[in-house]
């Protein structure tokens, strides 16, 4: 299971790295399975419906890192959104633009993971994924970003084999351009919650003062006044995922959700 710190971290920034966590077996086989191509499954479909035991991909999601993040973040039983693999030929593509993989998503008390699995090495040439740490809140629509062409502390994935990314769905991201000589592969899986996403992880450290540290990170990219939302925003869903409504950081929440009834003679 994540720790409230690393949890804390995910909602901060909108995404979590595993570096290395899949076996080198698994990166072994893992480009002749994508080569040859996952079947697709209905928008919905229970995991471990969507991947039969003993199967390539529900082999990587038992990875026990893996299997502890997402029940941690999405809790146990979520549903498969949809998956696809995406392969970069070598020195071809272009650069796709900043999106997010879903219309505009006002849940605040909800949300779904986009695993990102990467079998080999992504080295800087190869592209890799860029993603735009702390951007996930900011409600848009799609592809309504891909007009920005570069962020303050934007992050293109450099990463060894057998790294696994959970992402907020809501996270700005974009494949980059592949400029080597090698393929590059990735797996993706959406996953949808079942479950409230509530006190899903181990919480022994949820009073640790690690946690509001890494929920009041600012990220290079905000502005000086509206960049103040996204801890905002974090803080509701803080809120709703430990169950505790009087969670906040400088008072900012509990002052705008304050609506003092009518005193009583």
């Amino acid at each position: 299971m994540l720790t409230s710190v690393q949890v804390a971290g995910f909602v901060a920034a909108g995404y979590l790295r595993l570096d290395g966590v899949v076996p080198q077996e698994l990166n072994d086989q893992a480009v002749d399975v994508l080569e040859a191509g996952i079947p697709k499954v209905p928008y919905g479909t229970p995991l471990d419906v969507a991947f039969p035991a003993g199967s390539f991909a529900r082999r990587l999601v038992e990875v026990p890192e893996v299997a502890g993040a997402m029940h941690s973040l999405v809790g146990p039983g979520p549903t498969v959104d949809h998956h696809a693999v995406h392969v970069r030929e070598p020195r071809g593509g272009e650069a796709q633009p900043l999106h997010a993989d879903a219309i505009i998503d006002t849940r605040m008390d909800a949300f779904d993971v986009q695993l990102m699995y990467y079998p080999r090495e992504v080295t800087t040439d190869m592209g890799g994924t860029l993603v735009v740490p702390g951007s996930h809140l900011r409600r848009t629509n799609e592809s309504d970003t891909g007009r920005y062409q570069n962020l303050r502390g934007q992050t293109r994935l450099t990463c060894p084999a057998g790294t696994v990314m959970l992402l907020h769905h809501g996270i700005w991201h974009g494949g980059r351009r592949n400029d080597s000589d090698q393929r590059r592969y990735m797996f993706k899986i959406r996953l949808n919650p079942t479950v409230p996403q509530v006190r899903l992880w181990d919480t022994t450290d949820l009073a640790d003062p690690a946690v509001v540290a890494e929920l009041s990170r600012r990220f290079p990219w905000y502005e000086q006044a509206t960049g103040r939302l996204e801890i905002h925003n974090r803080v509701r869903l803080w809120r709703a995922m430990t169950a505790d409504p009087d969670f906040d950081i400088d008072y900012w929440t509990t002052r705008v959700n304050n609506r003092p009834g009518r005193a009583v003679a």
